[in-house]
């Protein structure tokens, strides 16, 4: 890899054609990422793509003039210190809008401060002169986008992409974790109470519920991930879905089971019966908030849910 200081002018050219056409290729990797569910965020990373290539054009038609037809081949990565994206969020499916336009502006920033320091390098008047056109534009890009927002996207086109947007958010990320919280919450009562009041042992407790809560997320991860690959419903990667599922049922276990860490039998049952009531009333504000479940139903379904399969456990525990 070679320093930026090392690179000669040509070169410094060669790979801002590279920038600008590598640009030009993940904003429509955005625009195409975001056609199907937002289509007018997905126009305005049109236009934005379609300006990366006048810019390509001016800097090749210069590089034209001053080197000639052979263009060496200089990418970001080689060399140092330069412009490089480590996650090729451009070709995620589904494509966050939130993700991409945070990349956008990202770009944006890093490119003008190339061409700034590419500027001061320069020592062709012409080739300098450009390079400063280009950084003030690429400055100026976050003020083009604001104006095609303004233009593409209306209000009504807004409002649609914004309940779009929390369509996709509540199917990929709150429903899966919702359930897993549920089922961890609620299914692990039953073994975790049988246990400490068939045993009277906190150790011996706490490792069953922790048996329990380990083996609900595994066999709850696995369920979601394999349930649906998000192709047809839009709920997004399957094995997010199932680490986001996974990941919330054994949490819901864990937190009425750690209490089991105390010694104390007596204080360790009253404070997983504290935890579990916690516990219940988030998955009731959740379902509220997110579900728009009223919240006395929902509290209802909640708490009559994990009150049967707490006294289940108890009632087995005791026999």
């Amino acid at each position: 890899m070679k320093k930026f200081s090392e690179l000669t002018e040509q070169e410094v050219l060669a790979l801002a054609i590279t920038n600008e056409e590598e640009d030009s290729r993940i904003y429509r990797g955005f625009a195409e990422g975001l056609r199907e569910q937002f289509p007018s965020s997905a126009k305005v990373f049109d236009e934005m793509a379609e300006e990366e290539v006048v810019h390509r054009t001016k800097l090749f038609d210069l590089y034209r003039e001053k080197f000639g037809d052979y263009l060496p081949l200089v990418r970001r990565q080689d060399v140092k210190g330069f412009i490089k994206h480590r996650t090729s969020v451009w070709l995620m499916r589904p494509l966050g809008l939130d993700a991409a336009r945070k990349h956008a502006e990202t770009m944006e920033y890093e490119a003008e401060r190339f061409y700034r320091r590419a500027a001061e390098t320069a020592r062709d008047v012409s080739v300098r002169k450009l390079l400063i056109e280009l950084a003030e534009a690429e400055a100026d890009h976050e003020q083009l986008a604001q104006k095609l927002s303004e233009k593409i996207l209306t209000p009504g086109a807004r409002d649609t992409e914004d309940a779009t947007s929390k369509r996709m958010f509540m199917l990929q990320y709150v429903q899966p974790g919702l359930a897993g919280l549920m089922d961890g919450s609620v299914s692990t009562l039953a073994p975790l109470f049988a246990a400490a009041f068939a045993t009277h042992n906190t150790w011996a407790t706490f490792l069953v519920g922790l048996a329990a809560s380990v083996g609900a997320g595994i066999s709850m991860a696995f369920a979601e991930a394999l349930s649906d690959d998000g192709s047809l419903t839009g709920r997004g990667s399957p094995i997010i879905r199932g680490l986001v599922t996974g990941g919330m049922t054994a949490i819901g276990g864990l937190g009425h089971t750690l209490p089991y860490l105390i010694p104390d039998f007596h204080i360790a049952t009253a404070a997983s019966i504290f935890v579990v009531a916690i516990e219940l009333a988030v998955i009731s504000w959740i379902r509220h908030h997110y579900m728009d479940t009223p919240l006395l139903r929902a509290t209802f379904q909640v708490v009559v849910g994990g009150v049967l399969v707490f006294i289940a456990g108890i009632l087995i525990g005791s026999s």
